[in-house]
């Protein structure tokens, strides 16, 4: 079954409880279940300005087809952005064919979870809204590791 979605439907899905997501190409995927963040609670929305996520839906969620695991929700800060430049990740220019904005320093911005532990590792990891922060990034990095470096 095909469905057209107008951009009403669609900021009415994202904005109301509902079990689905909808993604960059106006896609409705069902969830199977309750996404959790890495406190065991119901996944926060990250941000939707600038929209992120892997399915550019404000929710760092995940799935087999993200093999990056953006999974980190974290409040970018110019370090990150020069460290992760300087490993050929370039989060600073916009690419339109990714629905890619472009970052700066302030912006919330779901990561790959090995990019972050890297970063760690360099100190030079964003603080993360572990409200925000997918459960499955607990499969990279410790709660411990994440609440060292949760923004309050």
């Amino acid at each position: 079954m095909m469905l057209q979605l107008t951009n009403n439907t669609v900021a009415q899905l994202k904005n109301e409880n509902t079990n689905c997501v909808v993604d960059k190409n106006k896609t409705i995927k069902i969830m199977e279940k309750q996404h959790k963040n890495v406190l065991g609670e119901s996944l926060s929305i990250a941000s939707t300005n600038p929209m992120t996520g892997f399915y550019r839906n404000g929710y760092c969620m995940t799935d087999t087809n993200d093999i990056g695991s953006h999974v980190i929700a974290a409040v970018i800060t110019e370090d990150f952005l020069n460290y992760t430049l300087s490993k050929g990740n370039d989060l600073i220019s916009p690419n339109k064919s990714h629905d890619f904005p472009g970052l700066k320093a302030g912006d919330v911005w779901c990561l790959c979870a090995l990019r972050w532990k890297e970063a760690l590792k360099a100190k030079a990891a964003p603080k993360v809204i572990l409200e925000a922060t997918h459960i499955k990034a607990l499969k990279y990095i410790t709660l411990e590791e994440l609440k060292k470096h949760e923004n309050k």
